[in-house]
């Protein structure tokens, strides 16, 4: 059974978190083995602790207010090494409690697991943001029985097979002669109580499987890969115990003109070889449909890049964009007509400039060297 740990500590189930220390703190005064060397005292001042550390810590009580015990949940028991449980923990797990003694009965009332759920947005709306909405398959309170797990949600009888322990000891013969073996109880199946008048919805277990529809918030500069967490939104524990948390892992689909790092945004514009030696401007079309100018300066070389600033991805926290980087592909004519030909070979006998091989003496960065500690980052 769940232990009184308002009683422990001899305050109301309604008393503040202050007035739990200052019992708890009257208490280790009295108790202290610093003052008080017996084993008695040794066992209140235990007892005391465990009281406090679970009134002061907001999930447990709530779980000791519906009628549970979160330290007999699976690693909750306070304790030495090994995990917690001591040196008797060990001998029981090898003698069946021949060292340490009786674990007690489970909590039926437990909290719920966390629970993931992914859900695929475009660029488009990692970039404005938007409320989208999900389905979840997960246990929630059942609603007939309101958690209780009972029909007539009447309070559970002890168990008469274990007495309310939760478990049951048998006497096996070995080589070392009999030993004691503890199992937990078949009939309560270690909880130490039995509702007498199961739900006939979800059988006693105070909670039951649905598919529920979701409103998540994914805010405005999200990245692929990030969860939001919906506290609450889990699912629900045995016993109509506390609900877990619920995470929704974002992921972006591709984008087929951007491409996206960090808070910056990456496109590539094709530029015909007139327009880079001339300059030109011309627009492109962000992810919120709006026109973005976007100037290509005389001279403008191959690889190239244009930044501009505050155009990029929101960023998700505080305030301003990040950049929209150009990247100029400088495009050479294939297909030349008679006219074009004789205009292109007048220019170039006008500029009267020839191939030749490019060296470090040159000054100007090549565009293999761009790429290379482009790469080398």
């Amino acid at each position: 059974m769940a232990r009184d740990y308002y009683g422990i500590l001899g305050v109301d189930r309604s008393a503040s978190d202050q007035e739990i220390k200052k019992a708890y703190r009257k208490l280790a005064r009295k108790y202290h083995p610093d003052i008080n060397d017996t084993e008695e005292a040794a066992e209140k001042f235990r007892e005391a602790s465990v009281a406090h550390e679970v009134l002061t810590d907001p999930e447990k009580r709530r779980i000791v207010d519906m009628g549970g015990d979160p330290m007999e949940q699976g690693g909750g028991q306070p304790g030495g090494g090994f995990g917690g449980g001591g040196f008797g923990d060990i001998f029981e797990a090898f003698f069946g409690g021949g060292g340490g003694g009786s674990r007690g009965p489970q909590s039926r009332v437990q909290p719920g697991n966390d629970a993931l759920l992914r859900t695929a947005i475009t660029l488009e709306e990692a970039y404005s943001g938007i409320r989208k909405e999900v389905t979840v398959d997960t246990a929630i309170l059942c609603d007939h029985c309101q958690g209780s797990g009972s029909e007539s949600k009447a309070k559970p009888h002890t168990c008469g097979t274990c007495h309310g322990s939760g478990e049951v000891r048998e006497v096996q013969r070995s080589i070392l002669g009999n030993v004691m073996t503890t199992r937990p109880c078949g009939t309560c199946g270690g909880y130490g109580e039995i509702i007498p008048d199961p739900c006939t919805r979800c059988s006693g277990a105070g909670r039951v499987k649905a598919r529920r529809d979701l409103s998540v918030n994914i805010p405005a500069g999200i990245n692929d890969g990030m969860r939001i967490r919906m506290a609450g939104q889990g699912e629900v524990g045995h016993g109509g115990g506390p609900a877990g948390d619920l995470y929704v892992e974002v992921a972006t689909r591709r984008h087929k003109i951007f491409s996206r790092e960090g808070d910056d945004l990456h496109l590539t514009v094709k530029v015909p070889m007139f327009d880079a030696a001339l300059g030109t401007d011309f627009e492109v079309t962000d992810l919120a449909g709006e026109k973005v100018s976007v100037t290509i300066e005389p001279g403008t070389q191959p690889g190239q890049q244009v930044h501009l600033e505050g155009e990029g991805m929101p960023h998700l926290r505080g305030e301003g964009r990040g950049t929209l980087i150009a990247h100029v592909d400088v495009v050479i004519p294939t297909e030349l007509d008679e006219t074009s030909r004789e205009l292109l070979t007048q220019l170039r006998e006008h500029r009267a400039e020839a191939s030749s091989v490019r060296s470090d003496d040159d000054g100007e960065e090549s565009l293999f060297s761009r790429l290379r500690n482009k790469f080398r980052r």
